[in-house]
């Protein structure tokens, strides 16, 4: 994620939405069926995120959107399998549940709180057992908030679903946290006149009565809140790279024509970049890469998995930030949100990299830059900040990003620039479609350099002091000034 500003203030809660499907007799008997999968996920910083017992391997997500009333409806159909032994289990969703089935059968359900759905099968499950439950559910993404988000972005003539780090439960259940990632079939269905973009390829589009399901499959696994889809007025640009990787760019008609062709010529430089990426990093991780920019008023820019999400006010380091996502964020995705770092630090960093080898500032031009416009200003947040755990509040801290990138970029002084991107493919290709943590990425470094670095990572990411200008520290030869 880039944010370009900072976003307007929330508005304030809703009412606590009425819960339904399950009687309170039933909800007792619930408390006491057996073994329970758990609502609340591993995560400290969004407890509620995912759900415990339960382990998602395939969506099948259909949606239905009404832009004249903002209502949306769906069917949305998991593969789990069970992680250990279950009378019930929970899921992730917002929307009011109209009803649930599970390898067939109906089932007992309920909503608790806002953002759980308590599901109750017919016969318990097996630990190891793969089942199928089905969720119909309807409602208006636009009145529900959750963690004090309120992430429907919508007019009445475009639509796109895009926010980190929630954003699935505005239109699918699931088990939202991106250590638990799936495969996904999405299929969106609105007037014809519109066009559906989502995350992979397109599949095939269905024109019935006036309304058109389009249908896209993501054949890798994701993150839920990297799903997404938009509908609305396009201009659309297909191809290949020159490196041979599909793929499809689009740009709302509601931009105003200059601006419009000013964000379809930004968009196109998607193929160019993503080849660069790749000569960088190692094979691109999907099977189409692209990109959307929105005519909606968005503050920010998301690495949706294969094509991110852009405001009108798209820009050349924009594009190479939410590409390098690709590899740093969603072929390999944060374990804990707390590894952060992990994502934005090192989409910041690439950024460094692209502007160097395209006519800009060296990388070590612009670290002492960044290190002399900061160094100064030792109790800032910024130097403060512990950015391997920053906290949900400060997840996307300037320090995250910008410290982050430095960090790497000191760290291309301590091992070298061959060593460092040996590092960074070698990072790719080990948690390709997976998961991993900081201390991951440390352990992996001191192998592939053959340097103990535990001081070094614990200046730039933990100690909350400015890094002296020292060798060890890769900053040797600069100074506070």
């Amino acid at each position: 994620m880039r944010r370009l500003a900072a976003i307007v203030a929330l508005l304030s809660c809703l009412p606590v939405l009425a819960t339904s499907g399950l009687p309170v007799a039933e909800a007792a008997e619930d408390r006491d069926a057996g073994v329970r999968g758990s609502a609340r996920g591993t995560d400290p910083y969004w407890p509620l995120d995912g759900n415990g017992g339960t382990d998602a391997q395939h969506y099948a997500v259909k949606v239905r959107y009404d832009f004249a009333t903002g209502r949306l409806k769906g069917r949305t159909a998991i593969t789990m399998r069970a992680t250990t032994d279950l009378r019930s289990f929970s899921l992730d969703l917002l929307l009011p549940a109209t009803a649930v089935r599970v390898d067939g059968r109906k089932a007992r359900f309920r909503t608790v709180g806002r953002h759980e759905l308590r599901v109750v099968p017919k016969a318990p499950l097996a630990a190891g057992a793969s089942f199928r439950v089905v969720v119909r559910y309807a409602g208006k993404p636009a009145s529900y908030r959750y963690a004090g988000e309120r992430n429907w972005l919508a007019s009445r003539t475009e639509v796109v679903a895009m926010n980190q780090p929630h954003m699935a439960p505005w239109w699918f259940p699931s088990n939202d946290h991106p250590s638990d990632k799936a495969t996904f079939d999405v299929r969106v269905t609105v007037p014809k006149g519109k066009k559906v973009v989502g995350n992979g390829v397109r599949v095939g589009r269905k024109v019935r009565r006036g309304l058109a399901t389009t249908h896209w499959r993501m054949s890798d696994p994701m993150a839920t809140y990297l799903a997404f889809f938009a509908a609305g007025r396009y201009v659309v640009d297909t191809g290949t790279t020159a490196a041979g990787i599909p793929f499809y760019n689009a740009v709302s008609r509601g931009l105003e024509p200059r601006t419009r062709k000013n964000a379809r010529a930004m968009l196109s430089r998607t193929g160019a970049i993503t080849d660069w990426l790749q000569a960088k990093l190692g094979a691109y991780p999907f099977a189409s890469t692209g990109g959307l920019v929105t005519g909606l008023d968005v503050g920010f820019a998301l690495e949706n998995q294969s094509r991110p999400t852009y405001g009108s006010w798209i820009y050349p380091s924009v594009i190479v930030h939410e590409l390098a996502h690709q590899w740093f964020g969603d072929s390999v995705a944060v374990q804990r949100w707390r590894d952060i770092w992990l994502n934005e630090g090192f989409a910041t960093y690439l950024e460094a990299e692209y502007a160097a080898e395209h006519g800009g500032e060296s990388v070590q031009a612009y670290l002492d830059r960044m290190y002399r416009r900061t160094c100064d200003e030792p109790a800032s947040d910024f130097w403060r900040l512990d950015i391997a755990d920053p906290g949900p509040k400060r997840l996307f801290a300037e320090a995250v990003y910008d410290r982050g990138a430095m960090a790497l970029a000191a760290l291309r002084n301590v091992i070298g620039a061959q060593t460092l991107g040996d590092l960074l493919s070698r990072w790719v290709a080990e948690h390709h479609d997976g998961n991993a943590t900081v201390e991951q990425f440390q352990a992996l470094a001191e192998i592939v350099s053959g340097k103990e670095l535990d001081a070094f990572f614990h200046t730039w990411l933990r100690s909350g002091t400015v890094p002296a200008p020292t060798l060890e520290n890769g900053l040797a030869g600069i100074s506070c000034s």
